[in-house]
């Protein structure tokens, strides 16, 4: 079995855009923070925490995963 070249691609181009998309969330985030009700401000948190940790780990374990050929 050979790790698969257009997944090593899509992983490859993904760890770059994700920073990028981390920070354009992050600051608009940071712009409509204030604005919203407190329930809505510690759920928006929550959700961009664990998407960033989630998409983070996914990168990781099929990078790996993708290249040991598992």
């Amino acid at each position: 079995v050979l790790a698969s070249l257009p997944l090593q691609m899509m992983l490859y181009f993904n760890v770059y855009y994700f920073p990028v998309w981390c920070l354009a969330e992050g600051m608009m985030l940071q712009l409509k923070y204030h604005l919203l009700p407190q329930h809505y401000q510690f759920l928006l948190v929550a959700a961009f925490l664990i998407l960033t940790l989630a998409e983070g780990s996914r990168l990781y374990l099929g990078y790996v995963g993708n290249l040991q050929e598992k």
